[in-house]
């Protein structure tokens, strides 16, 4: 099997999305291995690895939209947003109904203005702003346009005095964070918020159903990938089939007629293999990416 290629792993919790990323290296026995969004680690879910010329790939899945399943907690704000950070307040939640619940879980669906999470991986003057918070710093980050398509109530469960937990289903956009829409749906409900569960379903067509833990890739060990890249790619993009000469000419660089596909597509030559990730602009077919081989 080839080591280029894409591998829809099954995250576990405990782990940080480079440590998924650190066993790959050792289980494909390569160093050129990357992943297609960061995922926290207290959530689990769907991780995107790309594995040799098909981490070029990974800016692509990068934004992607994506789904989870979530809990949200009703009743308690933390400095993290979510379960692993200090608790900061807490207001009991018992008479928040699930109506007003609906009411604010509708309020954050659809184009929404975010303001990130304090404690996230966004650069401040070169510095990551979780690292400006653990150092005492207190931050403020600027609100961000995102598309929030999905946000169903699944279940409202009152089992532990003063919080209510709340579970949901989870659409939206690359760049939603899912903590920010619990904390924000806590402040709405005048109680606070956290998340306490977070599971990434999907990233664009890549979902649970075809995900493998990291067990089961430590058994397939070294051939951990399993969609290879012109399937990643014929999955991932439309396709374009070209000639032999067309294949050469993109290859190196040079520029194919346009054929009227909204890009960024794949382009592959006539044994299959793709050459070339491509958009059309100016009248011409251009690479965004070449993935032939060198």
């Amino acid at each position: 099997m080839s080591t280029d290629g894409l591998i829809v792993v099954d995250k576990p919790g405990g782990m940080t999305s480079h440590d998924v990323v650190a066993r790959i290296r050792r289980l494909a026995r390569t160093r050129r291995v990357g992943h297609g969004g960061t995922l926290d680690p207290m959530a689990t879910g769907v991780l995107v690895i790309g594995v040799g010329r098909a981490t070029r790939l990974l800016t692509y899945v990068i934004g992607a939209g994506k789904s989870y399943t979530a809990t949200v907690r009703l009743g308690q704000s933390t400095v993290t947003d979510d379960a692993e950070g200090e608790v900061t307040a807490s207001t009991p939640a018992d008479a928040v109904t699930d109506e007003a619940v609906r009411a604010a879980l509708a309020d954050l669906t659809g184009e929404i203005d975010q303001v990130p999470s304090a404690v996230s991986a966004i650069k401040i003057n070169g510095q990551r702003s979780y690292h400006r918070v653990r150092q005492g710093e207190s931050v403020d980050l600027p609100a961000r346009r995102v598309t929030v398509s999905r946000l169903d109530l699944l279940a409202v469960r009152r089992e532990t005095p003063g919080v209510v937990d709340v579970d949901v289903a989870v659409t939206c956009s690359s760049g939603t964070y899912v903590r920010a829409l619990a904390r924000d749906a806590g402040r709405a409900l005048a109680v606070g918020g956290h998340l306490t569960a977070l599971r990434r379903t999907a990233v664009g067509g890549f979902a649970l159903d075809e995900a493998a833990t990291l067990d089961e890739l430590e058994q397939r060990a070294p051939e951990v990938v399993n969609l290879p890249l012109p399937a990643a790619a014929d999955r991932f993009f439309t396709r374009r089939d070209a000639t032999a000469d067309e294949a050469r000419i993109l290859s190196h660089g040079g520029p194919l007629a346009p054929a009227g596909i909204a890009g960024p597509y794949a382009v592959f030559d006539p044994a299959g293999g793709v050459v070339a990730i491509v958009s059309e602009r100016d009248g011409r077919a251009r690479a965004e990416i070449v993935l032939a081989p060198a």
